[in-house]
């Protein structure tokens, strides 16, 4: 059950703001921080150079027991990944009361659907600068080391990066070459369709 709902909290990570989510640009489940500490169940990034950039940590609870030991958790003291932070849980299991300062609370009923009971979530479909304010409200300092660690750690998992960055250099490069070749084509058949149209035009007129 816990890697069930890892995998729904990522898909909430990545759910646009539009549709309740934060909209996160990358999202992934249970990826260290470093060689020691903490390992957020789900973690997504935004980076749209908007005022709800930054990151959101999802903790995944399926018990009371794993709830309360949470808080006793050194990351949690002090420090500790996630602008912005949920907790994840079974509907009911966790209530709003219950949450460390600075913590929103995701329910996940039996369908599997996701739903805010607090934090800036709350406000994220259709209530844009209660949303603005709530995210500014909620916003926590951050270790930035840990989260570069872990970005790098799961850069480092797609492979070589300069690879992957010159076949999308050459890629884009030919998307350009092939939008340019249409443009071209697409000029040439609107003149030849202008010489069709006067060709006709003129033989109708020497033909009456």
């Amino acid at each position: 059950m816990h890697n069930e709902l890892c995998q729904l909290a990522v898909k909430w990570l990545q759910r646009p703001q539009s549709q309740g989510g934060p909209g996160c640009t990358v999202a992934v489940s249970e990826v260290r921080t470093g060689w020691n500490g903490e390992v957020p169940d789900a973690i997504g990034f935004r980076a749209s150079g908007d005022f709800s950039d930054g990151s959101v940590v999802v903790e995944v609870k399926v018990s009371r027991a794993d709830f309360l030991v949470d808080a006793k958790k050194p990351h949690r003291q002090a420090g500790g990944i996630g602008t912005w932070r949920y907790y994840l849980c079974p509907e009911g299991l966790i209530q709003p009361d219950e949450l460390p300062a600075g913590w929103g609370l995701l329910w996940v009923n039996r369908r599997g659907h996701i739903k805010p009971m607090a934090g800036p979530a709350l406000y994220a479909k259709g209530h844009y600068q209660i949303y603005h304010d709530t995210l500014a409200a909620w916003c926590q300092p951050v270790e930035a080391a840990r989260e570069r660690f872990l970005l790098v750690k799961l850069f480092h998992r797609i492979g070589d990066a300069e690879m992957l960055n010159q076949t999308l250099k050459s890629a884009y490069a030919e998307q350009a070459r092939l939008v340019n070749k249409v443009n071209i084509m697409q000029a040439e058949r609107d003149e030849l369709r202008r010489e069709l149209n006067r060709q006709r035009l003129e033989l109708r007129q020497s033909t009456n």
